[in-house]
């Protein structure tokens, strides 16, 4: 896939790298001359400019990316590239600040196709709102632990069992669950897994291939 990520600060750097390790093709925009300097000494494709100008983002690719992030600190900037993004038929992922608050999340909500707040979701957030919901890694929590974000399918092994009925690792945790379309929440031990639910899971490094066994199709 690919990504125009404007903003190369805390969440933008992370969350292009985390795109990158995982074979995506990304551009970044920033008006900063030494942020720029260290997204390309990173190794990726720069374009220096405002992120809330057109121009920039077209030089960036914005008309055929599949997603734009903008996470620079200034929420208008974030807002209108956005805004061009959802003109190009992007995805669209909408950074706000730490000093959420709930009408300004609903001022934008409807606009764009995901928000994220560093301050709680970081890069990780990110990422998996820019991919969309498939499974994915999206995020060193320590050395030795992921979080996982898992879609399940019509023949996923874990259809019709209750969460304390899967053959997970016993170093493996779900820790949120959402049927098709709807917010993760904290489940229920006794829910039941349909097609289409998505479940998010804490796992060591070393048994993310057990937890994709216990969980996605044999032919994924």
């Amino acid at each position: 896939m690919e990504f125009v990520i404007v903003g190369y600060g805390r969440v933008g750097s992370r969350t292009a790298r985390l795109l990158y390790g995982e074979g995506h093709d990304l551009v970044v925009v920033d008006n900063d001359y030494d942020r720029i300097g260290r997204a390309e000494s990173d190794g990726f494709e720069t374009i220096q400019g405002d992120g809330d100008d057109e121009d920039a983002l077209i030089a960036a690719g914005i008309e055929t990316a599949d997603a734009v992030g903008s996470f620079t600190p200034d929420l208008n900037v974030n807002f209108a590239a956005c805004m061009v993004g959802k003109h190009y038929g992007c995805r669209t992922v909408l950074r706000i600040d730490e000093d959420y608050r709930e009408e300004i999340y609903e001022r934008y909500a409807a606009d764009v196709d995901d928000i994220i707040y560093p301050e709680r979701l970081g890069a990780a957030g990110a990422k998996t709102a820019l991919l969309g919901g498939d499974f994915n890694v999206v995020a060193d929590l320590a050395a030795n632990l992921q979080l996982t974000v898992i879609d399940i399918h019509d023949d996923s092994p874990a259809v019709g069992k209750r969460l304390t009925e899967l053959e997970l690792p016993d170093a493996a945790r779900i820790y949120a669950h959402g049927r098709a379309h709807e917010p993760l929440t904290i489940p229920l031990p006794g829910t039941e897994l349909a097609a289409g639910d998505e479940v998010a899971v804490i796992t060591e490094t070393s048994h993310v291939e057990d937890v994709r066994a216990a969980l996605m199709p044999a032919t994924a």
